[in-house]
């Protein structure tokens, strides 16, 4: 018998984090390129020397890429603690009334809309096979093999970052002074057009949607640091 299960869906638990892992990461480098674009931008807009433009670039990624990291990391930890405080309680429960916890079980089962009998079958062959698992899954929403990982989610969100805030201090570093803010902003608006439709392909969220918000925040950005460059430059002057 062919297996009938959809490749596309992500009816693995695995899968599923995956796919969340892969869209912080888009959701990382955007950030990184409208963080770092606003900044280069700004810089750019007060001067034509790229020395400034390059020391406010590297510093505007190495901040935000520390950043993101050190709030993920800090996030990310305190979820773990969390869960490894609510699945130290629930393997105490079960050791100390195991009968109380297979009827919660049952009644999980049961409000899902399972009969009395096929609950009380399924909370049983459960708890027989992997009471602590079971009880992880349907209680706490919890896979106690998969707890997230604060170095992991660190080390993802700063090279996320650090991979998008490179695009604009690469397109603003390149072209000539005459023409090096237009360059960026297009190449910036183009990748916010890319990291809005890959994060809701990733999310099955409309592509339009996603395109249209990402590229009017992002443009937004560029216009108030560009104009907020153009006036503390032209004051200085």
């Amino acid at each position: 018998m062919s297996d009938s299960s959809h490749p596309a869906e992500p009816h693995v638990g695995s899968v599923s984090l995956k796919l969340n892992w892969l869209r912080a990461g888009v959701l990382g480098a955007n950030d990184g390129i409208v963080s770092t674009a606003g900044i280069v931008v700004g810089v750019a807009a007060a001067t034509v020397e790229r020395g400034p433009i390059l020391t406010a670039g590297i510093a505007g990624l190495a901040a935000g890429a520390v950043s993101m990291a050190l709030g993920e990391y800090v996030s990310v930890s305190t979820q773990r603690d969390t869960e490894r405080a609510l699945l130290g309680k629930e393997r105490r429960e079960l050791r100390d009334d195991p009968v109380a916890e297979l009827d919660e079980l049952k009644q999980i089962y049961r409000r899902k809309g399972l009969s009395e009998a096929t609950a009380e079958t399924v909370a049983k062959e459960l708890t027989d096979h992997d009471a602590f698992s079971a009880h992880a899954e349907a209680e706490l929403g919890i896979d106690p093999t998969e707890l997230t990982n604060p170095w992991q989610a660190a080390i993802s969100s700063a090279l996320s970052f650090t991979v998008g805030a490179l695009l604009p201090l690469i397109a603003i570093l390149l072209p000539p002074a005459n023409i090096r803010i237009m360059v960026t902003v297009i190449a910036v608006l183009i990748a916010l057009v890319v990291t809005g439709a890959v994060s809701a392909a990733l999310g099955g969220a409309p592509k339009s949607r996603a395109v249209v918000r990402n590229v009017i925040g992002g443009g937004l950005a560029l216009a108030i640091t560009y104009a907020i460059g153009h006036l503390v430059g032209a004051a200085i002057a």
